[in-house]
């Protein structure tokens, strides 16, 4: 009897020889599966040297979840954005750390990182097991670190007055130091992955830094309170989603300004800052030009390979046009496989020249259809019209017009060409 498509994909999983963690390079492969086996070794070991009792399980069992309701709170946007994610999840590792054996510590990412990888954003899996790994180890390390203080500085209740203080500086002291050492083990994994980022831009931005603090200091504050009584976790709740969620304020706008399938500007956000760009072209007499594109026959690249490898095809196309283009220059998605091209102090002659680059450089791309199909590639062209400000193109609206009816006169002379509305048919230039 055949197996059953489940079966299928169950066993395909099961088949250790084909997981990604394979086909990344030996010395983060190396890194990944150390920490990994130190991790698994060392929850092993606490677990066999914990006593357990009904009451750290009650405990355990509220904090676990509250964190598990504030992961099922994380939108999903922040999985795509790029970049180190900022997902909260050790602000209740941390109580879990402080109030309870080290084995608790170790064992809460494990739950956590599961109901994200179900339910939230299903990410790569060896880069999800490092992660519960690398906070494993960490926050196991900072139960311990703890315990180092003496009772009359820290203990294991908050109590009052000066003892207060001292118990909240030992914490804020374990979490430097378990926040910095996890940033630490996640940070060696990217760069060993890809030498060429700077360590500088994921630890000591802007964002990081806010995110950073907004991080430990929540995870001081939900210390203390459970510390009090663990039911109040129910009240740190709603402040962790909604700290995460200013965090995530300029991340968010900057998505509400970005088509997702090709990471252009979105036809509203292109449209207003065009309208912008033309009203202060006019006040300072600068030129500016606008390229219409249309990618040539898309869709008999989706009718013979499927949407999913058109989506991929547009991707390139649009990457490739974006790095052709100068700083200042702003790039639309108009719709389907139509962009647009703003050309700021760009007169007639050089923003031909430019949209023609353009064009040569999709149709000089071979762009492959999927990882485990290298020989497979796609090459398509593009047809571009523009249109340049003048007396009788001074509005958006001309100027969109002027540029879509000189591409459609590229399409019509062969496809693959580069057209300006104020020039003879016999000026197109032809691929």
């Amino acid at each position: 009897m055949a197996a059953s498509s489940v079966t299928r994909r169950m066993l395909a999983r099961a088949d250790f020889r084909s997981w990604a963690w394979w086909k990344v390079p030996a010395l983060p492969r190396l890194y990944v599966g150390a920490l990994t086996f130190a991790a698994v070794s060392l929850t092993c070991y606490a677990a066999s040297q914990t006593t357990w009792h009904s009451a750290d399980l009650v405990k355990y069992a509220i904090l676990l979840g509250g964190a598990m309701v504030s992961v099922a709170a994380a939108p999903r946007v922040a999985y795509l954005m790029g970049g180190m994610t900022r997902d909260f999840i050790t602000v209740w590792v941390l109580p879990i750390a402080i109030l309870l054996p080290p084995v608790y510590a170790m064992l809460a990412p494990v739950p956590l990182y599961m109901l994200t990888q179900w339910l939230v954003h299903k990410g790569v899996v060896y880069r999800r097991v490092f992660t519960v790994a690398s906070i494993g180890v960490t926050y196991g390390g900072v139960a311990e670190l703890f315990r180092l203080f003496p009772a009359s500085f820290a203990g294991g209740t908050v109590g009052g007055g000066r003892h207060a203080l001292t118990w909240a500086i030992a914490v804020a002291i374990c979490e430097i130091a378990g926040g910095r050492t996890h940033n630490s083990l996640i940070v060696m994994a990217v760069k060993l992955s890809d030498p060429t980022i700077r360590v500088a831009d994921l630890e000591f931005s802007r964002e990081a830094l806010q995110g950073d603090f907004a991080e430990f200091d929540l995870g001081i504050l939900n210390t203390i309170v459970v510390a009090v009584s663990p039911v109040l976790a129910i009240f740190t709740v709603p402040t962790v989603l909604l700290i995460r969620r200013f965090i995530m304020h300029a991340q968010l706008l900057v998505q509400t300004r970005i088509d997702t399938k090709t990471g252009l500007l979105n036809s509203s956000t292109w449209e207003a800052e065009a309208t912008a760009e033309i009203d202060r072209a006019r006040r300072t007499g600068l030129p500016l030009s606008v390229a219409l594109i249309d990618i040539d026959h898309f869709k008999v690249v989706n009718d013979t390979h499927g949407h999913m490898v058109g989506d991929i095809v547009l991707r390139a196309v649009t990457d490739a046009i974006s790095e052709q283009l100068r700083s200042y220059d702003r790039a639309g998605r108009f719709g389907g496989e139509e962009f647009v091209v703003l050309l700021p102090q760009a007169r007639e002659p050089d923003a031909v020249s430019i949209a023609d680059r353009l064009r040569a450089r999709v149709e000089a791309m071979a762009i492959p259809i999927a990882p485990d199909k290298p020989g497979e590639h796609v090459r398509l062209t593009i047809s571009v019209g523009v249109a340049s400000l003048n007396e009788d193109t001074r509005q958006l609206a001309d100027l969109m017009a002027a540029a879509d009816a000189a591409m459609y006169i590229a399409k019509a002379n062969g496809r693959n060409r580069t057209h300006a509305i104020g020039t003879p048919e016999s000026a197109i230039v032809a691929g």
